[in-house]
């Protein structure tokens, strides 16, 4: 995502700094200047504040004592107040809860030992999360047992540091999960994109349709949340708020993401302006852009192993003759499973359509993994 914000921010005029610990990053490759060091490196904070005038990011996981000391000369947004909260899942849920948005219920837990018996508490099934980091399914189980519960307990016994913590939340037996996009200017000015829907594998986004295959006043509802929402954090930037459709259309939110996110990749495509144009419009005090949907769209991500599959020749040269297919390759060097290599976007004139298409991609992957 940083490759796309570069990109975007470079068609505007800009010059661009990239920090990035992993020097191969693909945002590299295309920034004006690149660090590559920690982000505890102290002298690298201070040759990339001295050459920037404004910062964003793409991952909410990064230190806030970076963010904070780089707020002291230069706008950063969203700020660190907004990522303090927002990167630990127990202060999210808890902003959220105390602002009165519908969450699933949850519990802090502070220590292992104390795992088997906050679970019950809750009632099974739940969830145990880290309460920091963690992304894509990873530092989060699922737990339909006391059995299931005490094996955890044990293994986080274990490992744990005396900082870590956990959340431990009620699963919810959603219909459908959907994510909205909305940009808040520095002028309170915002913009609001359609819903989408998006389905997951083992944690990890697999595919997003839009617009969402729900009733217009779910889709209605679901954006004047995630409206309220980040007007709630009253900070600027890109935001994706993902939400829960419950059996009886209730909506509960599951998390936010101060950032632009996966689900959004496909207004590069289907959108007047993307989510990354409207970071770098958002970050620089420019007029933000239209959020209209000039199509509908159905992505999918391409996961570790797919990515191959997908460049063979026997493979490309179909997928490219389908109308309105869209190939986006990141360029990351080493192809490991669970990792996201690229995407694919299909527009047409109908959605049903346009997710046809990603299910016979899909099926192609399939079928090339079992052969």
């Amino acid at each position: 995502m940083g490759a796309m914000f570069v990109m975007a921010a470079r068609r505007l005029g800009y010059r661009v700094a990239v920090w990035d610990p992993d020097p191969d990053a693909p945002a590299h490759t295309i920034a004006h200047r690149s660090f590559s060091r920690p982000f505890t490196d102290c002298d690298a904070l201070k040759q990339f504040g001295s050459v920037v005038s404004a910062v964003t990011y793409e991952w909410e996981n990064i230190p806030v004592s970076v963010v904070e000391a780089l707020e002291q000369s230069v706008p950063v947004r969203p700020g660190s107040a907004i990522l303090r909260v927002l990167q630990n899942r127990l202060d999210h849920k808890s902003f959220l809860a105390e602002h009165g948005f519908p969450v699933s219920p949850f519990l802090a837990l502070s220590h292992p030992k104390e795992l088997t018996n906050t679970a019950a508490a809750i009632g099974f099934p739940c969830l145990c999360k880290a309460a920091t980091a963690g992304y894509d399914g990873k530092g989060q189980w699922r737990l339909s047992s006391a059995s299931e519960a005490a094996s955890l307990q044990e293994r986080l016994s274990q490992s744990a540091s005396s900082n870590d913590r956990w959340i431990i939340e009620q699963f919810l037996g959603f219909t459908k999960e959907v994510s909205v996009l909305v940009v808040r200017a520095a002028n309170g000015d915002r913009r609001v994109y359609p819903v989408a829907e998006n389905v997951h594998e083992a944690g990890i986004l697999r595919t997003t349709l839009v617009p969402a295959a729900i009733e217009p006043v779910i889709a209605e509802r679901a954006q004047a949340i995630a409206i309220a929402a980040v007007e709630a954090l009253n900070d600027v930037g890109v935001f994706c708020v993902e939400l829960f459709v419950m059996p009886d259309n209730a909506l509960v939110i599951n998390e936010i993401a101060p950032r632009p996110h996966n689900s959004g990749h496909y207004t590069l495509d289907a959108c007047t302006v993307s989510q990354f144009e409207q970071q770098v419009r958002a970050l620089c005090g420019l007029p933000l852009g239209e959020a209209r949907l000039l199509s509908p769209a159905a992505m999918i991500n391409l996961i570790g192993e797919d990515l191959p599959r997908v460049h063979s020749e026997e493979a490309l040269i179909p997928l490219l003759g389908v109308p309105g297919s869209k190939l986006h390759i990141y360029g990351k060097k080493s192809v490991r499973p669970g990792r996201k290599m690229g995407h694919v976007t299909f527009l047409a004139e109908q959605a049903g359509r346009a997710l046809n298409h990603v299910v016979s991609l899909q099926q192609s992957l399939s079928g090339v993994k079992q052969s």
